[in-house]
């Protein structure tokens, strides 16, 4: 029985996907949920597995075509004698055959429309590798954008012309959250098996300045303002596909060996392209951190439809004034880039400044060790 190989459901913001390379070939022995064939859509890359074992007879589409949800890409014959006789067939060079008669359908006609359509075997190097050779000296090398930067590149470009976006900056003396994490990280990863990081701490005093200005974690949708119930925290991860922003779903709720472990898992699993759709959709606040890069202060660019964002950076040891002396602390720019349609600037000042205020007091921020 043959059984077609479709394109899986994807979600309202994504109407399409890009192939790349088969991992199998016709006439390959497959299993049941063994993935065929990568799609790469403009948020993450899914596997497209088979729906039965049985052998791949036909692939509908090839390396590089542009597909949508339900759309056939290849066929599986399961029985298994058709299967094998499939699979022993010659390679056919010359001109197809004639089409069978109306109803008729004969494995030879299959094997020879396989072969017309299938794709040369996939290299092993990785697709960027291929795609983009090293140029010789002298010489200017082109390569496509992947789906992700292309759709990365236009998101970016509309907040700008779209969100009246507008920085306010603050610094934070990361002192007595440096000193807390150095006392408590090693019982801290014994008893919940992760390291203690600083991303908890500032999402946790995130969430509690949310709750004195909720309207920072609000949303434009038409003429109508979004007061969401949660917050649903976007993490900006770097990947080797690019940037990609995660959602740890309700953060005000979850505890720092949560949020840590949230984080680790999307951290690993975008460096092994297994983020879901999902897992990307649907944040109402994000935090990125160039600090982790060396960079000392930025404007990061809104997250649509959000209407803030956080942006943190190096810890760097500065001179400050303390107490009428001057001192020598590890000191951090925070910068919040708001919407200015609808966040007021008394408003975007303050919840960074009740940031700060929790950071610097960071007593509650560290859940239960």
């Amino acid at each position: 029985m043959k059984i077609d190989v479709r394109v899986p459901a994807l979600s309202d913001s994504v109407s399409s996907g890009t192939l790349l390379p088969w991992r199998k070939q016709i006439g390959d022995q497959v299993a049941r949920d063994e993935t065929l064939v990568d799609l790469e859509t403009d948020k993450v890359i899914l596997e497209i597995p088979s729906p039965a074992s049985g052998v791949l007879i036909e692939l509908r589409q090839t390396e590089g075509a542009v597909v949508k949800a339900d759309e056939v890409v290849a066929v599986i014959e399961t029985d298994e004698q058709a299967a094998t006789t499939v699979s022993k067939q010659p390679t056919r060079t010359e001109q197809p055959v004639a089409p069978p008669v109306a109803g008729e359908k004969t494995v030879a006609t299959v094997a020879v429309k396989a072969q017309a359509v299938a794709p040369p075997p996939a290299p092993s190097v990785p697709l960027p590798q291929r795609i983009a050779p090293a140029a010789a000296p002298g010489e200017v090398r082109r390569e496509p954008m992947s789906r992700l930067r292309s759709r990365v590149a236009e998101r970016l470009v509309a907040a700008q012309h779209t969100a009246a976006m507008l920085t306010t900056f603050n610094e934070v003396n990361m002192a007595a959250v440096i000193d807390l994490r150095q006392r408590f990280k090693g019982e801290f990863e014994i008893r919940h098996g992760v390291k203690l990081g600083y991303m908890s701490f500032f999402v946790r005093a995130v969430c509690l300045a949310l709750e004195q200005f909720p309207i920072v974690n609000a949303s434009i949708e038409g003429t109508d303002i979004v007061w969401p119930a949660d917050v649903d925290m976007g993490i900006a991860i770097s990947s080797p596909r690019g940037l990609v922003v995660p959602i740890l779903r309700r953060a005000q709720l979850l505890s720092s060996a949560d949020i840590e472990a949230g984080i680790a898992d999307f951290a690993l699993r975008a460096r092994d392209a297994r983020l879901t759709l999902d897992d990307l959709s649907g944040g109402t606040f994000s935090i990125t951190n160039g600090g982790v890069f060396g960079s000392l202060l930025s404007t990061p660019i809104l997250n649509p439809p959000q209407s803030a964002i956080l942006g943190m950076h190096t810890i760097q040891e500065r001179p400050i004034a303390e107490n009428g002396q001057v001192v020598i602390r590890p000191m951090m720019y925070l910068a919040l880039t708001y919407d200015h349609r609808l966040i007021d600037g008394r408003d975007a000042v303050q919840f960074l400044v009740a940031v700060k205020a929790a950071l610097e007091a960071p007593g509650a921020l560290l859940s239960a060790v």
